[in-house]
């Protein structure tokens, strides 16, 4: 797709504005038919799960069928051995339906009853429907056991528990082209509890919390559901949309005009790339996180969804699947200010936590350096670098600092989402805002992280 696009800044405004229409009717075509993929996909589970289902109470079915007996010749070998396999020793024939029947009760006592000898012609004592129907009664106890056994988690696989696990996971994810996983839930739902403590008076941010993720638990925060600026935290959710959306991250884009225009105008950082360079895909998710490059993010989002209206509209979409909407709404997809972009550190700390759990997405926001592929204008490419890593990996966390994603504008001050684990691998995420510098921005996280993991 974006091999074939030509640079839009030797357009006329007409076909600009033809061909940005044509790329959002493409989204749009796309969004449907993975809408569909979705659809059918569930459709098709439903169906399979049902044909299991009912493969299973058929076979259950022809267990009872022939555990319980039948008209055919064979009924009195299967009857006698049901019989051996709850100590019955009952013998069953035509001939002796006059006779004394024993059964075995379920308390190990043998009762006895007794039968007049009143065949004439053929005919049936009044005392045989009786006996028969407790006879079969018994068969089909036994053949009950037996088919309950099938499903006995101590005499094989419980098809059951394993069928609804299969159902329970497909409904709460769909795998992303990117390894990862779409989800339909929100992926990390904390409260405070009795046990939740405020940040101390170490700790600058004027906005922050800190999650127990395995736990659901917020172990300390400070106006964690006051509204703030993201800044550039935004970034977190632009890659974690595009990894939603992209195929082949080795397909290429080429940087326009209007891509760095906006980037100098709003005064954004940079990943480095130049008019005219085919940037391969991968290189602007790098670039879009390590070094904050506003360049890279809008490529991405033109790349994605045609023009950076529709890639913004798509990522409010997926803030309403997280179910964040009442208190997030982005109106760019690089960070840059504006009344109507805000969310919250809490809020934050969930989106984070979504693209942590794209295997892609991971692997950017936890990368220390990166060079990007070289081009004609780069050619040994370019080093970027997640300043965050780098200043906090020598640091006594009590842990590992895995991903992170800083953000600066004068309304936000310096802000940060992280995400760290423990010593036992427990997973941890902090997110502050409104701290003073870059530096105390990273000793919060610090401190933070060694006081409570």
């Amino acid at each position: 797709m974006a091999q074939t696009r030509i640079d839009e800044y030797y357009l006329s405004d007409e076909q600009r504005e033809a061909r940005r229409r044509q790329r959002i009717l493409e989204m749009r075509r796309r969004k449907r038919r993975q809408e569909l993929i979705r659809k059918y996909a569930v459709h098709i589970t439903v169906a399979a799960v049902v044909c299991i289902v009912a493969l299973f109470i058929g076979a259950r079915a022809l267990i009872l069928k022939i555990a319980g007996g039948s008209n055919s010749g064979d009924s009195q070998n299967i009857t006698n051995e049901l019989a051996e396999m709850e100590s019955s020793q009952t013998e069953i024939s035509q001939a002796e339906y006059e006779q004394t029947q024993a059964l075995q009760t379920e308390d190990g006592q043998n009762t006895v009853s007794q039968t007049e000898d009143t065949q004439t012609q053929g005919a049936q004592p009044e005392s045989v429907e009786p006996e028969a129907a407790r006879q079969n009664s018994k068969k089909n106890d036994t053949s009950v056991n037996i088919s309950a056994s099938l499903i006995n988690p101590q005499m094989g696989v419980d098809v059951e528990k394993l069928v609804n696990e299969r159902i329970a996971g497909f409904n709460e994810q769909y795998i992303s082209p990117l390894g990862g996983f779409i989800s339909h839930e929100p992926p990390l739902s904390a409260s405070a509890t009795d046990a939740t403590e405020s940040f101390g008076a170490d700790i600058i941010s004027e906005n922050g919390v800190l999650i127990d993720v395995e736990n659901g638990a917020i172990i300390a925060q400070r106006d964690s559901r006051a509204r703030i600026v993201p800044a550039s935290m935004t970034k977190i959710l632009t890659v974690l949309v595009a990894a939603e959306n992209v195929t082949n991250l080795d397909d290429t884009f080429t940087i326009t005009l209007d891509i760095t225009d906006y980037s100098f105008v709003h005064d954004c950082s940079n990943a480095g790339f130049s008019v005219g360079e085919n940037v391969t895909v991968r290189d602007l998710f790098y670039g879009t996180v390590l070094p904050s490059g506003a360049d890279a993010a809008l490529a991405l989002a033109v790349y994605v969804a045609g023009s950076h209206e529709a890639f913004v509209e798509m990522m409010n979409e997926k803030i309403d699947e997280l179910g964040l909407s009442d208190t997030t709404h982005f109106t760019n997809c690089v960070g840059i200010y504006d009344e109507d972009h805000y969310s919250t550190v809490y809020d934050m700390a969930v989106i984070l936590k979504a693209a942590a759990d794209n295997s892609f997405c991971r692997e950017v926001l936890s990368e220390h350096i990166y060079t990007t592929t070289a081009t004609s204008q780069h050619p040994d490419g370019i080093e970027l670098s997640n300043w965050f890593l780098r200043r906090i990996e020598d640091k006594d966390t009590h842990g590992e600092v895995l991903c992170a994603k800083t953000g600066y504008v004068v309304q936000s001050g310096n802000c940060a989402a992280s995400l760290a684990t423990d010593a036992d691998g427990k997973e941890y995420i902090c997110v502050t805002a409104k701290s003073t510098s870059s530096w105390r921005c990273i000793y919060d996280h610090v401190a933070l992280y060694e006081r409570y993991l």
